[in-house]
């Protein structure tokens, strides 16, 4: 009997990952959300920066197209003078590349600074949806390019998926 039972669990994951895997090449829409907490490389003799946010990524189906936005906060991890700031992050369009474990998004972001346009506005980003055999959709990266690159670093900022439809 517990054979029986771990056969159709098993059978039960194996049809859920291989719906989930194909939804997206088939045509319909995915959405993907999550949060972002992790520290930039010292960029400065300040330190790094503690970034914290909300993210929402879409799909859309086989059209080779994404859209990604993320709103951050970002303040020093180990200074004095705090510099708390925010910043929005849009990328409309973006080319989507099918990776082995999941999804990258690429293209030139629009970006702002405490609600106003950023100087690095129009830098590319790289963003990937990765995950694993048992979770196909965990794990958010984004790398920042171009101007951006000095204000975010150029280490991927990494987050984590918590929502899925």
């Amino acid at each position: 009997m517990n054979t029986t039972i771990v056969w159709r669990v098993l059978s039960l994951a194996a049809v859920t990952l291989a719906l989930s895997a194909h939804g997206v090449a088939q045509g319909s829409t995915q959405k993907l959300s999550g949060l972002i907490n992790d520290y930039t490389a010292a960029l400065d003799a300040n330190g790094p920066w503690h970034i914290v946010g909300e993210w929402s990524l879409g799909l859309e189906g086989n059209s080779g197209k994404g859209d990604f936005s993320v709103a951050l906060s970002m303040v020093r991890a180990d200074h004095a003078s705090r510099g708390f700031h925010t910043h929005h992050v849009t990328l409309t369009d973006g080319v989507v590349t099918v990776l082995a474990n999941g999804y990258r998004i690429s293209g030139a972001a629009v970006m702002t600074g405490n609600g106003s346009l950023a100087g690095f506005s129009g830098s590319p980003i790289d963003v990937e949806i990765t995950g694993g055999n048992t979770m196909p959709f965990s794990n958010l990266s984004v790398t920042f390019g171009g101007g951006a690159v000095d204000h975010f670093g150029d280490q991927p900022v990494e987050g984590v998926v918590t929502g899925r439809r």
